[in-house]
């Protein structure tokens, strides 16, 4: 009975000891790694421009951009031009007469053909705001500066054949975006989400692979982007000419433009 009582006793004296340690003895784990988490999204802003990258208003694009059905190519590439104004006015100008018009203001978008302009179909424009609202600009841009936001550090990882650290970052409404950063240059390479369909109630997974960076006025710019569904490739776009901050008008997020008729 003795030797019961003193070992109680000395368990409890452990126990007191534990409890009153010094605050510097026992750093919590989760401090440490939302700090690393932040210390890796703050070299990725830097290593894409730091305060021009920050300081962007307005992108202007050319390319050629692919589109795919389960994993296979299911069109030759279409010419496309795109004026995007930081954070929610889009224009995209399809084909090489450039007669396929998407315009987004907020929350509204709208397509304009040789028909005139009418409101976009729901379910294209749901998949556009979804797509923006975890872009990685949005991301970067906007949800690191929101109330709430939580960031995890996941350690080092492969991805698309790269050494990368792995963060996710979580807003307030618990919608997250995992970034998948070189360990070398500090890059994106890959950025994935999920979400949930209201109709079949099924997760679904998005993801980008940012590819062939090159420095435009002062901004590391992927040149290449690849874009896949539940695992399967859905669309490539290749930039031929990019440019930051052109002062694009207002009257390019109007729908009531004539196709082809205004350009910044």
């Amino acid at each position: 009975m003795k030797f019961f009582l003193a070992s109680l006793l000395l368990a409890a004296l452990a126990l007191a000891q534990t409890d009153n340690a010094p605050p510097s003895q026992s750093i919590p784990v989760d401090q440490e790694n939302v700090r690393k988490a932040r210390a890796v999204l703050d070299q990725t802003i830097q290593a894409l421009g730091g305060s021009a990258y920050l300081n962007i208003q307005d992108i202007t694009q050319q390319g050629r951009t692919y589109s795919f059905y389960h994993g296979r190519p299911n069109s030759l590439g279409i010419l496309f031009w795109r004026f995007y104004r930081f954070p929610d006015r889009d224009r995209i100008e399809l084909t090489k007469q450039r007669d396929v018009i998407y315009v987004y203001q907020g929350d509204k978008g709208y397509e304009i053909t040789f028909k005139g302009p009418h409101p976009q179909d729901p379910k294209d424009l749901a998949e556009y705001l979804r797509r923006r609202h975890f872009s990685l600009d949005w991301v970067l841009r906007k949800w690191l500066l929101e109330p709430g936001v939580a960031l995890f550090y996941e350690g080092q990882t492969v991805a698309e054949e790269k050494p990368v650290e792995q963060v996710t970052v979580m807003n307030a409404h618990n919608e997250g975006v995992t970034l998948y950063i070189g360990t070398d240059d500090h890059l994106p390479v890959k950025k994935t989400y999920s979400w949930r369909d209201v109709t079949d109630k099924e997760r679904n997974i998005e993801g980008e692979v940012y590819d062939n960076y090159r420095e435009v006025q002062g901004v590391m710019t992927p040149h290449t982007i690849t874009r896949f569904y539940n695992g399967d490739m859905s669309n490539q776009r290749f930039l031929t000419e990019v440019s930051y901050n052109q002062g694009i008008s207002d009257s390019q997020f109007e729908p009531t433009t004539p196709p082809g008729q205004k350009k910044p």
